[in-house]
C-alpha cells in the first residue's frame, strides 16, 4: 500500500539488481515501487499514484519509449527518466519529445540518480503549483474586488462562473453594500458579451418622470426640453448587458415597458415609431424582498420571473466575519496604493472590536471606516482609540450616560438610513421624516460615516 506521506516512485527494469540498487537509494526518502516488466508496471501504475518513472529503455515485453507514451496518456504529469545501458543519441532526442524529463546511462553514479530524481520532482511541483495558479485565476481574476474565502462567498464566485456562460437574466439579492454590482460586473466580464458594453441603470437614482428617455432614448422635440435627440442606455447596452440596479425602485408602469423589452428585444424611441432591436443580456438587483413586493402589488410577478433565471443571494457581512481581516487588509492596500502613502495595518485588538461589530452597511460601510481611518492615522498601526465614526464595534454593558447612548444611537441609525438610500442625503431625509438641512447638520454634528 503507498505511503501517501511519501513521493511515489516506479522503478522499472528487467534487471533484479538494478531494481535492488535503486531501491537502495531512494528508499529513505521515497515510497519505491518495482516492476519487471512492461506490463507488471502499467498495472502497478495504473492502481498507485506515482509521481516519478525510473524507465529502463529495453524491457523483454515491450519497448520503454512505447510504456513511456502510455504512462504520459494515462497521467501527463507524471515525470519519467529513462535508463539505458546503451547510449543512442537518436533514442534519447526520441524520448524527450515524447515527454521524458530526462536520460542517464547504466552503471549510474548514486549522486548523479538522487539530483536527477530531485530535480525532476522539483519540476511536477512547480509545473502542479502552475496548473493550479492558472485555474485559480481563471476562476477568480474578476472577482478581485470581492474579498473573501467564507464558504457562502466562494459559491457565489462559483454561481457567477456558471451562469456567466448562460445568457439568462440574473437576479443579484442582497442587503445594502454588499456588492450587488461587482456581482453583475463580474457576470459581464467572464461572458461571451465581454468585449460589448457594461451599462449601468440606478433605477433609485433616475427620477420616474425621466426613466423612460433614460432607458429608451428620445426624438429632438419629444417633450419638454428635448431640444436634442439622445440615445438611450438600452440602445448603448446592445450586444452586452444591462445592469438594472435597485429594479425594486421602479414604478409599476415602467416595469410593464420593461417587461416588453426583455420579452421582445425591441423598443421604440421616445417620439419616434421606429422599431429597435437589442441584444443584451439583463443583469438585475434589489435589496428588498421582491416577493413581498409581489403580494402588495408594488412589483409586477410576470417581471420577477422573467428577471429571476439565475437567482444569486449575497451574504451580509455579518454572516462571514472571518473575511472581515481579509477586507480590512485588502482596502487598507487599496487606500496606500491610491494615496501613494506608505502601508499601513489594524492593531490586534482593533481587527477584533471590528470583527465583533455587525456592520449594518456591510462591504461598503467597511470600506468607508477604512478610507476614513487610514487618512486621519498618522501611525502606521491604527488602534481602536483612533477616531472613529460612532462606538463601532464596542460591545459593552457599561452603563453610559443617556444623552451619550442616544447620540450613539442617532448616530448608527442615521448611517443605516444613508447606507440604504447609497447615500443619498434627499431620499435619507425622507425616510427620516426631517428635511434635509437638519440632516446635513445631524451627519456633520454626530460625525457620521457620511
Amino acid at each position: 500500500m503507498t505511503d501517501s506521506r511519501k513521493t511515489t516512485i516506479l522503478v522499472v527494469d528487467d534487471e533484479r539488481g538494478v531494481r535492488q540498487s535503486f531501491n537502495m537509494v531512494l528508499k529513505d526518502d521515497y515510497h519505491v515501487l518495482l516492476a519487471e516488466s512492461g506490463d507488471e508496471a502499467r498495472k502497478v501504475f495504473e492502481k498507485n499514484p506515482v509521481d516519478l518513472v525510473l524507465l529502463d529503455i529495453l524491457l523483454p515485453d515491450v519497448k520503454g519509449l512505447d510504456l513511456l507514451k502510455q504512462f504520459k496518456e494515462i497521467d501527463p504529469n507524471v515525470e519519467v527518466i529513462m535508463v539505458t545501458a546503451v547510449k543512442e543519441i537518436q533514442t534519447a532526442v526520441q524520448a524527450i519529445k515524447l515527454g521524458a524529463y530526462e536520460y542517464i546511462m547504466k552503471p549510474f553514479v548514486v549522486d548523479e540518480i538522487v539530483t536527477a530524481v530531485s530535480r525532476a520532482l522539483e519540476k511536477r511541483r512547480l509545473v502542479k503549483e502552475l496548473t493550479y495558479l492558472r485555474h485559480e485565476l481563471k476562476r477568480y481574476q474578476l472577482f478581485e474586488k470581492m474579498v473573501g474565502q467564507d464558504p457562502q462567498l466562494l459559491k457565489v464566485f462559483d454561481l457567477i462562473a456558471m451562469v456567466s456562460q448562460s445568457d439568462g437574466a440574473v437576479l443579484v439579492q442582497g442587503e445594502s453594500g454588499t456588492g450587488k454590482e461587482l456581482v453583475a460586473r463580474a457576470i459581464h466580464n467572464r461572458s461571451p458579451r465581454r468585449k460589448h458594453p457594461f451599462v449601468v441603470i440606478n433605477c433609485a437614482a433616475i427620477p420616474s418622470s425621466l426613466m423612460e428617455s433614460e432607458l429608451f432614448g428620445h426624438t429632438k422635440g419629444a417633450y419638454t426640453g428635448a431640444t436634442n435627440a439622445a440615445t438611450g442606455k438600452l440602445e448603448i447596452a446592445n450586444k452586452g448587458t444591462i445592469f438594472l440596479d435597485d429594479i425594486d425602485s421602479l414604478q409599476i408602469s415602467m416595469q410593464a415597458k420593461l417587461l416588453r423589452v426583455i420579452q421582445e428585444k425591441e423598443f421604440e424611441r421616445l417620439g419616434s415609431t421606429k422599431v429597435i432591436e437589442i441584444d443584451a443580456r439583463f443583469v438585475a438587483a434589489s435589496n428588498k424582498d421582491i416577493t413581498d413586493m409581489i403580494l402588495k402589488e408594488t412589483f409586477r410577478e410576470d417581471l420577477y420571473y422573467r428577471l429571476n433565471v439565475f437567482p444569486i443571494i449575497l451574504p451580509p457581512l455579518r454572516d462571514r466575519k472571518g473575511d472581515i481581516p481579509l477586507l480590512l487588509n485588502h482596502f487598507l492596500a487599496i487606500q496606500a496604493q491610491k494615496t501613494g502613502k506608505p502601508p499601513k495595518h489594524f492593531a490586534d485588538k482593533a481587527i477584533k472590536v471590528l470583527v465583533d461589530y455587525d456592520w449594518p452597511g456591510n462591504v461598503r460601510e467597511l470600506q468607508n471606516l477604512v478610507e476614513r481611518l487610514f487618512a486621519i492615522n498618522k501611525d502606521k498601526t491604527i488602534h481602536i482609540e483612533d477616531p472613529s465614526p460612532g462606538s463601532i464595534g464596542r460591545r459593552t454593558t457599561q452603563i453610559v450616560p443617556l444623552k451619550e447612548a442616544v447620540r450613539d444611537f442617532e448616530r448608527k441609525y442615521i448611517d443605516h438610513v444613508l447606507n440604504s438610500v447609497n447615500g443619498s442625503r434627499k431620499k435619507a431625509s425622507e425616510k427620516l421624516g426631517i428635511h434635509r438641512n437638519t440632516l446635513l447638520i445631524k451627519t456633520a454634528k454626530l460625525d457620521t460615516h457620511r
